[in-house]
Parts: structure tokens; C-alpha cells; sequence
């Protein structure tokens, strides 16, 4: 038979620790649980390291706990100290929270699973706390994740991109790894020492690794592929390459078609307005007398320009068949939790739950057994 402080163990998530005693705080309406760690060799609370005791600190500590039906539970116990040869005096690290949280780690990851699939409303309302404290619980379960996963091993296919994530010209560079479908570097900046800051990340061995890489005609990141990781192919998106050919030749030729409308040329503009779809068909379904009209357009002589200068990765694209759809649909994801993420205080906590729900590093709830990742 299971005794009283295994039970209580079992109902609250508690792992390592011992019950002391159970009561009801009248006042305050919440159970009161005092436990101590299991384990009598006290650990740093920043490294983890076996340390030798120092004294038993300031007081007790209380951590909210998961609730109890419908009863807010907290815990107590001794803030220990101990001296670390490293950190030096600090509090005992111990086994039911994380360092700096004032919540068990049982009730961080129910609000950190709750965080990366539905509203903050939700989440504030359900588990009783405010929002900037599941920020708070957000930066911390990302950290702890990202520590222990190995996102940049073995990547073979990965695509660049960046989004904006606040007005004012603020941006994220973006890193996916094609195979996996997984986010593999999210970081603050659009530019190359941006993309510089991943390969470096990356390391040198790693780099020598990478097969493709798919990106868009942006200056900021061909440079820094073909720099630190030169035996990489380096593939065009032809998404970003359509769609900046065809605005672009909109563009000039809206701009002609009015200039023509201003000199009197009515009959030039009217051939001009009714190329639209002329411009945008293909090469091989042009009658003879269209391909030399379009040979007279600058528009259309700069376009070929351009696509002559990028020839080389456009046909890596078509012979790899690689292109920025699953960067495209990762970002899509970003854009969905940037409303979630609307009220933390920095970037650092929409980072990390991105990193939680697009990496496949959100905890499992409580008692639960992970869920498989579905790939972006």
C-alpha cells in the first residue's frame, strides 16, 4: 500500500522530494505542502554541482504548485545554501522547480504547453497566474530545452529566410532543417553578420556537412553561405524569384502605360495594358511576333539580366529541386504565435516558444507522455 507522502507525491508531480505534512491554510484558502529534497547531498543551484552545505539560509520558500480539484496548492521549504567553488554562496537547487522559479516544474510545464497551443487568456484564466509570469516560464523551459537538444547535429538541407517580428524595421533570421522540418535557429537580425552568428554556432566541421541551402536573392545571405560553408550548393527560392519578376515588371509597366496616357499615345497604351498576361506566359507558348515585342521592353531586357546574374542557382533549384515552401510554412507558424506572444516584455520569450512548439522541445503535460512533432 502506497503511503500518505507517496500519494501526495503522485497527485502534486512531485519527483525527488519528500512530504513533511499537509494542511489547510484557512485564510489564504490554498494547501499548504511542506516537503524537503530526498536526495541529503545538496546541489549549486546554477550548475547543479555537489556542493558542501553553508547554512540553512533566510527563511522558507514557497512555490505554487498544480492545483488540487479546485484548491490552489503551494509548497514550503527551507532555502538551504551551499558554497560552490565556481558561484560561490547560493541557494540549493532542488528537484520540484527550476532555478529563479516561484512555481514547481510540474506547474511551468502544464503553462508551458497551454503557452505553445492556445490563447493567453486562456492560459492566465485556467492556471490562475498572469501573463508576464508564464513569460517568465516560457524563457526558462526554452532554456533548460535548448541546452540538452542537439538542433544543429546532423544537418544536410536547411533554409535561411528572416520575418518581422515588431514595427521599426525588426527582424529574426530564420534557419530550418528541410529533412526534419524543424526550427533550428531563430535569432535577433536580418543581415550578414546575422546569418554569420548561425554558421559560427554551427562550427566548422558541421558546416563542411551541409549539402544545400536554400535561400532568396537577398545580398545578405549568399556571401555568408558561400564564406563559411563553401561546399554547400546554394539554391535560389523560385517562389521569391517569380514573384519579384512579375511586380517588377508590373510596376514599369504601369508606369509606362500612364506616361504614354499623359504624351497622347492612346493607342501605344492601349497595346501596352493588354500585354499584362503576354508578359507573364511562358517562353514556349509565345507566337513569333510576341517574343519580338517583348525583346523591345526594358523591362523584360533587365529582367533577363537578372536571371542571367543568378543562372547558376536557379539551376541548383531546378536540378535539387529545393525550394524555401517549408521555411515559408515555418514562418506562417511564427506569424500565428506572435499573437500568442503579444504582452512579453522581450524578444527573448517569443524566441524560446517558438523554439518550444516549431523545434519539438515543448514538454509533455504533466504525468503525460510527449506528443509526436508535427513537421511545419
Amino acid at each position: 500500500m502506497a503511503t500518505r507522502s507517496r500519494v501526495w507525491r503522485r497527485l502534486l508531480g512531485l519527483k525527488g522530494a519528500v512530504v513533511e505534512a499537509v494542511t489547510w491554510d484557512e485564510a489564504a484558502g490554498q494547501v499548504r505542502v511542506a516537503v524537503r529534497p530526498r536526495e541529503r547531498l545538496r546541489r549549486c543551484g546554477r550548475c547543479g554541482r555537489p556542493c558542501a552545505g553553508y547554512d540553512r539560509g533566510g527563511g522558507r520558500r514557497r512555490w505554487r504548485a498544480l492545483d488540487w480539484g479546485t484548491a490552489p496548492v503551494v509548497l514550503e521549504a527551507e532555502a538551504v545554501r551551499v558554497r560552490c567553488p565556481e558561484h560561490g554562496v547560493v541557494v540549493a537547487a532542488v528537484p520540484w522547480a527550476r532555478r529563479g522559479a516561484r512555481h514547481t516544474r510540474a506547474f511551468e510545464d502544464q503553462c508551458v504547453w497551454l503557452a505553445v497551443r492556445t490563447s493567453r487568456v486562456a492560459v492566465s484564466a485556467l492556471m490562475r497566474v498572469s501573463w508576464r509570469a508564464v513569460g517568465a516560464m516560457v524563457r526558462r523551459a526554452g532554456r533548460e530545452a535548448r541546452a540538452r537538444a542537439e538542433l544543429l547535429q546532423g544537418l544536410r538541407r536547411i533554409g535561411i529566410d528572416e520575418i518581422s517580428y515588431r514595427r521599426g524595421q525588426r527582424y529574426l533570421t530564420v534557419v530550418v532543417d528541410h529533412d526534419g522540418g524543424r526550427l533550428v535557429w531563430l535569432a535577433p537580425g536580418r543581415d550578414r553578420a546575422a546569418v554569420a552568428r548561425f554558421f559560427e554556432a554551427l562550427g566548422p566541421e558541421r558546416c563542411r556537412q551541409l549539402e544545400l541551402v536554400s535561400a532568396d536573392a537577398g545580398a545578405w545571405i549568399g556571401p555568408v553561405v558561400r564564406r563559411m560553408a563553401p561546399e554547400a550548393v546554394l539554391c535560389l527560392d523560385p517562389f521569391h524569384v517569380v514573384q519579384w519578376a512579375t511586380q517588377a515588371v508590373d510596376a514599369v509597366r504601369r508606369d509606362l502605360w500612364r506616361r504614354l496616357r499623359r504624351q497622347g499615345r492612346r493607342a501605344e497604351a492601349r497595346a501596352l495594358q493588354r500585354s499584362r498576361w503576354l508578359l507573364w506566359r511562358a517562353r514556349e507558348g509565345l507566337r513569333p511576333q510576341e517574343r519580338q515585342r517583348l525583346a523591345r521592353l526594358a523591362p523584360c531586357v533587365r529582367l533577363a539580366r537578372t536571371v542571367r546574374q543568378h543562372r547558376g542557382r536557379i539551376a541548383h533549384t531546378l536540378q535539387h529541386r529545393l525550394t524555401n515552401a517549408r521555411v515559408e510554412a515555418c514562418n506562417t507558424q511564427l506569424r500565428l504565435l506572435q499573437r500568442i506572444a503579444h504582452g512579453f516584455r522581450d524578444v527573448e520569450a517569443f524566441i524560446q516558444l517558438a523554439f518550444l512548439k516549431l523545434a519539438g522541445l515543448c514538454p509533455p503535460l504533466p504525468g503525460r507522455e510527449p506528443l509526436p512533432m508535427k513537421t511545419a
